[in-house]
């Protein structure tokens, strides 16, 4: 593909439609999902956290808002203006809401609709400029229909198409690996610090346990006894979480003094690091500090192993330091020492509900180190905990390693994305290419 490849216009191969400006009126807790800007991830993917729903009888008097599959999103105005979605079949049944776009192939045999919302993906990075609006920027329409598409044959679009899937494909297959490997170590944490089912079935009579190694079954009691927490294996013990671990906080080095941020190369975390997680690891950070910056933080730089906590705005985002790290007054960092990681940040996730009712603040919820130290946490044997932490800290390893991979692979597919749809490079065309969605 050459880089003066013959151009159409974007309104020759595709349509480009608004929402419905659905009233919260209208709004039911089940029935037909009305997608929302809220509803597109920064990735394109589409997410059901925040769904709202109309009636079945109200939309179908809106079916023309009606999504299809592999149709094209795009956040036309407001403070997420810019952002692009895919949808696939499993996102759908769906009705198109206000302040985005459904950009529609006319003919899918002609302009494959991955290949547009590639395209589509690139040219709005160049075109946000274009946004006008002093309180809430927008993008007019009919300067997008008007953009310059270019020509080239299906086929070719099949090739693009496939290699940048391809790069998609590996990147989704980590996401899902991660949040089963989560799910698992949820799962094994509630059942021996929760639900306490290798205990009971010992106190039952049972010989094993599955999953757990006879030596750690057999070290376990086999009775249990009243505690603040309720009924807990003999033994064990209920102690303030400040006890269990020690609790620091962070702070922030000035920004008007450019020695703690000139050349910086020591991670700065922040609760805003922290939302842009998509697994509970922290490998990277927005801003760094220097040395100096670092020196100026009581807490100083933190190990690898940290479990970090968002205090504040809002409260409860978690992660496990992958790197070492310094942190803001926004976050409330525990360093485990010899209680594996794994267990202090499932306690964490199993306890935001007290945690959160321990919150104060008047403009939005937010705990003290002070409210968190006191909290009651379950400290079970030596010998469990570690046999968990063997269990459980390889899964947060492989999640860190995938981790790390996607984000070399988001590198790629967006350094080679606009060179493959510029032209600038070219994909070969095997037999012909290949029909991929």
């Amino acid at each position: 593909m050459a880089n003066d490849v013959p151009q159409r216009r974007l309104s020759d191969v595709a349509d480009l439609r608004g929402g419905y400006a659905f009233r919260s009126r209208d709004y039911t807790d089940h029935g037909h999902f009305v997608l929302r800007t809220i509803n597109i991830r920064e990735d394109g993917s589409i997410v059901h956290e925040g769904a709202t729903f109309i009636s079945e009888e109200l939309a179908s008097e809106h079916s023309r808002f009606e999504l299809e599959p592999v149709d094209t999103l795009f956040v036309m105005v407001g403070a997420t203006l810019g952002k692009v979605g895919f949808v696939k079949d499993c996102d759908l049944p769906a009705l198109l809401n206000q302040n985005m776009w459904v950009i529609r192939s006319k003919d899918k045999k002609e302009t494959h609709p991955r290949y547009l919302n590639y395209w589509f993906q690139w040219k709005v990075k160049e075109t946000l400029h274009w946004a006008s609006g002093s309180a809430r920027g927008f993008v007019r329409r009919d300067d997008y229909r008007n953009l310059e598409f270019p020509s080239i044959s299906y086929q070719e679009q099949c090739a693009i198409v496939s290699f940048l899937g391809s790069l998609e494909d590996k990147i989704e297959l980590n996401r899902r690996m991660n949040v089963l490997l989560e799910q698992i170590a949820r799962a094994i944490f509630k059942a021996w610090f929760i639900d306490f089912e290798p205990v009971k079935a010992k106190a039952a009579g049972a010989t094993s346990f599955p999953g757990m190694s006879q030596y750690v079954f057999d070290q376990l009691p086999g009775t249990f006894v009243n505690s603040e927490l309720g009924r807990i294996p003999a033994g064990w013990d209920v102690i303030p979480i400040g006890e269990l671990i020690q609790v620091v906080g962070g702070g922030t080095p000035s920004t008007k003094n450019p020695g703690f941020w000139d050349g910086g190369v020591h991670p700065f975390c922040t609760p805003k690091d922290m939302s842009r997680l998509r697994s509970p690891v922290l490998l990277h950070t927005e801003r760094h500090i220097t040395d100096a910056g670092v020196n100026k933080i009581s807490s100083g730089q933190l190990p690898v192993g940290t479990v970090l906590l968002s205090s504040r705005a809002p409260l409860g985002y978690l992660a496990i330091a992958r790197t070492p790290v310094s942190v803001n007054q926004g976050i409330i960092a525990m360093l485990t020492g010899e209680i594996p990681d794994s267990y202090i940040l499932m306690w964490t996730k199993a306890s935001m509900e007290a945690i959160k009712s321990r919150a104060g603040g008047s403009t939005f919820a937010e705990i003290s180190k002070r409210n968190f130290r006191p909290i009651s946490a379950l400290r079970p044997d030596n010998v469990s905990l570690q046999a968990f932490g063997a269990i459980v800290d390889p899964s947060f390893d492989l999640i860190a390693a995938n981790e790390q991979e996607t984000g070399v692979l988001e590198t790629t597919r967006d350094t080679l994305l606009p060179k493959l749809i510029s032209g600038e490079i070219s994909v070969p065309v095997v037999n012909g290419g290949g029909d991929s969605e």
